[in-house]
């Protein structure tokens, strides 16, 4: 397991920080081993609890053709049907991951292709499973074309704690299934939509991993 690159400088400055307040404990409250000994205790919680945030584990990939597999990890908190307005303007099958503050938080190409459209929103910051969270929260939408010409879109989605998006996606620029392609610091939500007759493989409220967890199979080309 690495540390993720979005979290190196942060975690850098927060532990200068920690160790300047506990140095700061240690000289002003030298008769006070108590206070020193909490002060250290929370800092040393505080700080692992933020390094878990920015954790990237290694994970070995096995993806057959056709498979979708989950973008993020979290729990899945949306399956259903429903008119995607931004870039299909059709029906289609979601399915979205809620990543709370512990879940790992880099997203990763939910298929193997071609990025096809891109754009970021800015918006609000509505808890991630607030029904316009989709629609009026910070958030950046991808769609990934496959060598069949099927198209998926992902959406990364900010919350009200959630409020750095990254997303290193360019039109034209080919990613392999399970390839990061963003990072979303301190959870939020992130929205799947598939082809109509895609065959979901999780149920709400089961867990996933992203880059592992095989969420839907495509619909046959035949």
């Amino acid at each position: 397991m690495t540390i993720h690159k979005e979290g190196r400088t942060y975690l850098t400055i927060l532990l200068l920080i920690l160790v300047a307040i506990n140095a700061g404990i240690i000289f002003y409250l030298e008769q006070h081993i108590l206070a020193q000994r909490i002060s250290q205790i929370v800092s040393v919680i505080f700080f692992l609890l933020n390094l878990q945030f920015f954790r990237m584990p290694k994970r070995r990939l096995n993806v057959e053709d056709g498979q979708v597999i989950a973008p993020a990890d979290g729990k899945v908190v949306v399956i259903e049907e429903v008119i995607e307005n931004e870039y299909f303007k059709e029906k289609r099958q979601q399915i979205s991951i809620f990543m709370s503050p512990l879940n790992v938080h880099n997203n990763r190409a939910p298929i193997k292709g071609i990025v096809s459209f891109y754009k970021y929103h800015a918006g609000k910051y509505l808890v991630a499973w607030h029904p316009k969270a989709s629609s009026e929260n910070e958030r950046t939408t991808m769609v990934l074309k496959n060598e069949s010409g099927t198209e998926v879109l992902v959406r990364q989605i900010a919350g009200a704690m959630a409020r750095r998006i990254k997303c290193y996606a360019k039109v034209g620029k080919p990613y392999s299934a399970g390839q990061e392609y963003g990072f979303i610091k301190f959870g939020s939500r992130v929205d799947v939509f598939l082809p109509i007759g895609t065959k979901v493989k999780v149920n709400l409220n089961q867990k996933t991993k992203g880059g592992k967890t095989i969420i839907a199979e495509l619909p046959s080309e035949d």
